[in-house]
């Protein structure tokens, strides 16, 4: 019986520094998109509407939407912060490109939270402008919405499909996930930049019917992956060996008879 508890509390003890790290990144990713969807809901108006910046809007609202992206930002960070320590040990050039992606998406998100709460601002202190300041006060406002949107296509655009080629490439060669999750990422990818790249050319609107049914897999992806971390944590893997025999102790260790 006792050598059954020392086999027993073998197993759940070294794995214990890397649950809390797959839990972290896995809380970090799925954070990341539930705000994020609400956020694009929320900012919908100032998008959509040409003249918010002339007339009344929910205020309220497109400052909420902007500290959610905040919050995505920070989060993207996160993902990095925490998950490059481990992916290192099975690529470190593939995990370093990985978390500059991720934080150069993260300084691409604030950049156009800068611009969208810019019009909020211009339209507050402006409110009644007439003439040929309201005329300008117009082409300023959609100036700064263009700049979001431009933010938008790079940032959760572009980057996340950089992003998923390297993490993903990381996660199926090490086996820390099952490999159907990464192969998810890798296959959207493509798809994703595909997309962008149409609608950089003009050959597809950045809000469609084609843009969202090519995003699905990488939200497939990172929900997944996310879900999977929290949930399951990191698979035993040859990269994680070193950590889990280093963060055992002693007393828990197989010792030979």
């Amino acid at each position: 019986m006792t050598g059954t508890g020392r086999t027993a509390a073998t197993k759940r003890v070294p794995m214990n520094s890397l649950r809390k790290t797959a839990l972290i990144a896995g809380a970090f990713y799925l954070i990341t998109i539930f705000v994020s969807i609400p956020a694009l809901v929320l900012k919908g108006p100032v998008l959509s509407n040409p003249g918010y910046i002339l007339g009344p809007g929910p205020d309220t609202a497109v400052i909420w939407a902007g500290l959610l992206d905040v919050i995505a930002a920070l989060a993207c960070i996160g993902t990095a912060v925490v998950l490059f320590p481990v992916v290192k040990r099975q690529n470190e050039a593939a995990a370093l490109g990985f978390a500059a992606a991720r934080v150069l998406e993260a300084a691409i998100i604030v950049v156009g939270v800068v611009s969208l709460l810019s019009i909020v601002t211009l339209r507050q202190d402006l409110a009644g402008a007439g003439g040929a300041e309201a005329a300008s006060l117009a082409t300023t406002g959609r100036s700064l919405v263009a700049f979001h949107n431009w933010t938008f296509l790079l940032g959760p655009g572009i980057i996340p499909a950089l992003n998923a080629l390297l993490l993903g490439y990381l996660m199926y060669r090490s086996g820390l996930v099952p490999r159907v999750i990464p192969l998810v990422g890798l296959i959207g990818a493509p798809l994703l930049l595909a997309s962008a790249a149409a609608t950089l050319f003009g050959i597809n609107d950045q809000i469609s019917v084609w843009s969202a049914i090519a995003g699905i897999p990488m939200l497939i992806w990172e929900f997944s992956l996310g879900s999977w971390l929290v949930v399951k944590g990191f698979k035993p893997s040859p990269i994680t060996a070193g950590e889990v025999a280093a963060g055992t102790p002693a007393a828990y260790r197989d010792v030979d008879a």
